[in-house]
């Protein structure tokens, strides 16, 4: 795992062909710029369907 601190405005390469770029930072919120190539999946985690039997974060067990 790598953690990264970035400024707005500055850029993350990773390999040759994607590019993702800090456009907007706040406490509670980073927007980001994701460049990639067309066939590159990119999926926001929350919204994949969790696997069954995995725990959710509202989950009280």
């Amino acid at each position: 795992m790598l953690i990264l601190t970035r400024r707005t405005g500055e850029i993350l390469r990773i390999g040759d062909d994607i590019k993702i770029q800090i456009v907007n930072a706040n406490p509670r919120i980073v927007r980001i710029k994701v460049e990639a190539p067309h066939q590159t999946k990119a999926v926001r985690e929350e919204r994949q369907p969790r696997e069954p039997g995995q725990a959710s974060v509202t989950d009280k067990s």
